[in-house]
């Protein structure tokens, strides 16, 4: 008899606990992202004035997957200053992992 009710306890729990997860993984509330992504849209995505830098990457790299394995080096060449440098470095690894993607529209600061 207990033995049934504890079960019948760890049913009805298990199965609220599912449903209550929902709310918080629902589609309605995702943010929309950019499907196609280059060099300007990554950069604006990032922000913090690193989109100043558009035309000069455009230019030298060209390529938005050669942005991505392009190394510190070759940006400081470019006149690419530290912190923006460190900037496209840590949001490229973001990228090449999946962690991160440009949103559609700026983030309002």
């Amino acid at each position: 008899m207990a033995w049934t009710q504890i079960l019948n306890n760890m049913r009805a729990f298990s199965s609220s606990t599912t449903t209550g997860f929902s709310r918080f993984f629902s589609s309605r509330s995702s943010t929309p992202y950019i499907v196609k992504v280059g060099i300007p849209e990554f950069l604006n995505g990032i922000g913090k004035g690193v989109e100043t830098h558009v035309p000069k990457l455009e230019s030298e790299i060209g390529d938005f997957q050669k942005l991505l394995v392009t190394r510190t080096l070759k940006f400081k060449k470019l006149g690419i200053p530290c912190k923006h440098r460190k900037l496209i470095l840590k949001y490229s690894q973001k990228y090449r992992l999946g962690l991160w993607r440009p949103r559609a529209e700026p983030v309002k600061a």
